[in-house]
Parts: structure tokens; C-alpha cells; sequence
């Protein structure tokens, strides 16, 4: 019963495999439920600054921030926000291969870009096929704080201020619901100019306090800020749920895969048994 043995160590393994699987389902799946009313916590926030700075880019100030101002663009900066670990199905290599093609978009424009990436993945990624990362952050845990991406973002701002960058990109994952991550790439700076309501038509601006210069410089920043750290957390909710996912479906897979073997290696033992009757039968014939 030798091929009987080793059917029964494959079952073993995999029953310790599934059990892992399970566990590590259950824990996306607590962890899920606080990573989501984390990122809908903080929504609010970053979607009502974004509104005022697209009302700011129509305005007429006295000051006209660079962020602000449109450029020829020679060289573009892309803060790509990533997972620290993996086994969260293909979460990681959808954002990666939406973000590579947009790079060879732009190296037909012979136009260079430059990363700063936050997340193990994304610098292990990127790194291996020579990209140009100028700052890194990761290990930030499921409870990510602002002050834990402020270089990588400082990085990139400071760039755009010295004219080494001419336009600024976030990367990340959209959370959709349970089931769906949707991989983003939205420009950042300079600010798009949207569609203003009708109350807001005309000539406007906002009365600023102590002065549009040093107003408009401090909450331009908190802006970048805020975008990228919302996309931050609706990253951590992406890979929790694509966890679960995937770890369930491992479960899944492993359940049908020892239910597989356990019939083949039920039929093998039947045929070693039939087998050993026959040669007992045929013995005792022989006597």
C-alpha cells in the first residue's frame, strides 16, 4: 500500500494547508469590517476638500498657487499605493499592470516618471524591473497614520516645487464592495478644473484669512495629503476583502481536492484488498 500511503500524507498536508486557509479567511474577514468603517470614516473629509479645492482652481485669487498652474510636462511623479503582504488574489499585479501600461503610454511621449511607492509590494515590484523610485514607505500596518506617508508624499511635493516633476499622479485601489477592487490612477496636481454648480457660476472666490498666500499653501498640501492617505485605507479595505476571497476560495479548493484523493485512495485500497483475496483464493486452490 505503498501509493496508498502517499495519497494519505497529500491528504494530511492539505487538510493542514485548509486549516490554515480558514483561519487566515476569518481574520480578513474581522480585520475587513475595521478597515472599511475606517475608510468610510474618513471619505467625508477628503471629498469635501476636494470639492474646495476644484471651486479654488475657478476662483480669481491674488495669489495663484503652482499647484495650480499648468505646465509643459517633461517628467511625471506617481505615488503608487500598495499592500505590505500578499496572498490577497490578484490585488497587487491588476494595480501593477494598469500602472505599467500607462508608464509605456508615457515613455512613447518620451516622458520619464518617477515613483514613490508605499507598500512592500509595490517597492519589491518595481525595484525588480528598474523603476525609478525616489521614496518608499511601508510597513504601516492595518491602522495606518498620516504621519507614517508624509515623507513619500513631502518627496514628491518638493520635486514639483524645484520644476523636477511637471504633474503629480496617486495610484491605488477603489473599493468597490466585498467582491469588486477597482484599480485607479487619478492626477493629483496640477488641479483639474471640474464642472463648478450653478450657484457657483461667475466671477467668485473665497475671503481668505489671514492672507490667499499663506491659506492656499497650507491647504493644498493637506489636500495631496488627505487624497493619498484616503487611498490608503481604501487600499488596506481592498486587500482585506481580497483576502477573504481568496483565502476562502483556497479552502474551497482544498476541501474538493481531498475529497478527490480520498476517492482515489479509497479505490486504491479496495483494489490492494481484492487484490490480497485473490492471491489467498488462488493459494488455497493450489493446496
Amino acid at each position: 500500500m505503498a501509493v496508498g500511503k502517499e495519497i494519505r500524507v497529500k491528504i494530511a498536508s492539505i487538510k493542514n494547508t485548509q486549516k490554515i486557509t480558514r483561519a487566515m479567511e476569518k481574520v480578513a474577514t474581522s480585520k475587513m469590517r475595521k478597515t472599511q468603517a475606517r475608510m468610510l470614516a474618513t471619505r467625508p473629509y477628503s471629498r469635501k476638500i476636494a470639492q474646495i479645492i476644484k471651486h479654488l482652481a475657478h476662483a480669481k485669487p491674488e495669489y495663484k498657487h503652482p499647484f495650480m498652474i499648468e505646465r509643459e510636462v517633461a517628467r511625471i511623479g506617481v505615488i503608487l499605493v500598495s499592500s505590505d503582504r500578499g496572498l490577497c488574489g490578484g490585488l497587487n499585479s491588476n494595480l501593477f499592470r494598469m500602472v505599467l501600461r500607462q508608464m509605456r503610454r508615457w515613455s512613447e511621449q518620451r516622458i520619464e516618471v518617477q515613483l514613490s511607492v508605499i507598500g512592500q509590494k509595490g517597492s519589491g515590484f518595481f525595484s525588480g524591473i528598474g523603476g525609478n523610485i525616489v521614496a518608499q514607505a511601508a510597513r504601516l500596518g492595518d491602522a495606518p497614520h498620516l504621519e507614517d506617508i508624509i515623507g513619500a508624499i513631502k518627496v514628491m511635493l518638493d520635486d514639483y516645487h524645484a520644476g523636477k516633476i511637471d504633474a503629480l499622479y496617486v495610484a491605488s485601489n477603489e473599493f468597490v464592495n466585498t467582491m469588486t477592487q477597482k484599480p485607479k490612477l487619478e492626477p493629483l496636481l496640477p488641479v483639474k478644473v471640474d464642472e463648478l454648480t450653478p450657484e457657483l457660476q461667475g466671477h467668485w472666490d473665497y475671503l481668505y484669512e489671514p492672507d490667499a498666500k499663506e491659506v492656499l499653501d497650507d491647504l493644498l498640501v493637506r489636500y495631496i495629503e488627505s487624497i493619498v492617505f484616503q487611498g490608503l485605507v481604501e487600499n488596506n479595505a481592498c486587500e482585506q476583502a481580497a483576502r477573504m476571497v481568496a483565502m476562502k476560495s483556497a479552502s474551497d479548493n482544498a476541501g474538493k481536492l481531498i475529497n478527490e484523493l480520498q476517492l482515489i485512495y479509497n479505490k486504491a485500497r479496495q483494489a490492494a484488498i481484492t487484490q490480497e483475496i485473490s492471491e489467498i483464493v488462488a493459494g488455497a486452490a493450489a493446496v
